[in-house]
């Protein structure tokens, strides 16, 4: 699995209130141990969902599915998860939950992030296609890394920037807040075509 396919993958994941929790709690009291706490309990969840799709599908040892049943399950799930985007894009206003994370604790932080990377339509979807892909295609496990990394990169990133810039950072993540907020729909649904477009040449060739 190439960087031009983990790439859209990760993307998806973060895109919408797993990126907006991540800047909240980066403004949040006590920032550094809730970003730190989201973003483990985030780990925790991928992996899992990575893993069970990857043993389903045969483990890489070539008893599951074939490739292209496969690659028609990862498509169908993925128009699926364009198809929950596109009739959520009028929820524009985060979720009330929101509000409580500029005084969240770790431990919420921490089920926060397991249940948002975990149990989230597109979230559960994408790692579902991760872990069928690897499957299919007799790749070992350790190649979903790369892709898990990546992912808690883009949810690290406030809190990154916060470290590295300080004052501008705190300027600057509540107007990226707002522009999530405002244009993730879209964003998710570009990045959710993408993959369609490079699962369905897969199954072409």
């Amino acid at each position: 699995m190439n960087f031009l396919t983990i790439l859209p993958m990760a993307f998806v994941m973060i895109a919408g209130p797993q990126i907006l929790s991540a800047i909240f709690l980066a403004t949040s009291e006590n920032w550094q141990r809730n970003s730190a706490a989201y973003v483990f309990g985030a780990s925790l969840s991928i992996t899992l969902i990575v893993t069970i799709a990857y043993l389903v599908g045969g483990g890489g040892s070539g008893g599951g599915p074939s490739s292209d049943t496969l690659y028609v399950i990862v498509l169908v799930l993925l128009l699926a998860a364009a198809v929950h985007t596109y009739l959520k894009r009028k929820e524009s206003e985060p979720p009330k939950w929101m509000g409580k994370l500029q005084t969240a604790s770790p431990r919420f932080s921490f089920r926060l992030g397991f249940l948002l990377l975990g149990v989230f339509p597109t979230d559960i979807l994408t790692s579902v296609a991760v872990g069928g892909y690897l499957a299919a295609h007799n790749d070992a496990w350790a190649d979903a890394i790369p892709f898990i990394l990546l992912t808690l990169l883009f949810l690290a990133l406030p809190s990154l920037l916060l470290l590295a810039f300080r004052e501008r950072g705190q300027v600057f993540l509540p107007k990226a807040r707002d522009w999530m907020n405002t244009n993730s729909w879209i964003v998710n649904e570009l990045v959710i075509g993408l993959f369609i477009v490079i699962t369905i040449n897969s199954l072409a060739g």
